[in-house]
């Protein structure tokens, strides 16, 4: 490897811890959201109980904390990847005044998420490895 794909591989480890950092933090505050009376509406609209509220606000916290582990941060964003794919799912087709304006942050996020475990691969497929032994 040379020096200068060194640098930008150490360039590119460095923006992408940033990017793993910042979705974490903004993925602590939402799933705390949850938990909150603000989506007690939409969780009625969607129409699996409020159990699932918090059952969504735990997952976001769980995997946000996930993102800034380096063992386990490829896997948190995959997962938080789904989730959000399932977000945006549901403000498409199953809440009430849903609509592409409103499943636009949750994609947005989903591809944040995506980008994140793209790069973090080979540590996915580390863990991949070690469950199959």
């Amino acid at each position: 490897m040379s020096e200068q794909t060194s640098t930008a591989a150490k360039i590119g480890n460095v923006v992408v811890w940033i990017l793993q950092i910042l979705l974490a933090v903004t993925f602590v505050k939402n799933g705390w959201a949850l938990f909150g009376d603000d989506f007690v509406k939409k969780f009625d609209d969607i129409g699996f109980g409020q159990w699932f509220r918090y059952f969504t606000g735990a997952l976001e916290i769980l995997a946000a904390i996930g993102l800034v582990i380096p063992r386990i941060c490829g896997i948190a964003a995959l997962g938080l990847a789904g989730i959000m794919g399932g977000a945006a799912l549901t403000e498409l087709f199953l809440v009430t005044n849903g609509g592409f304006d409103d499943a636009l942050m949750p994609i947005i996020f989903m591809v944040w998420a995506l980008v994140i475990a793209i790069y973090r691969r080979e540590q996915i497929l580390g863990l991949l490895k070690l469950v199959k032994k």
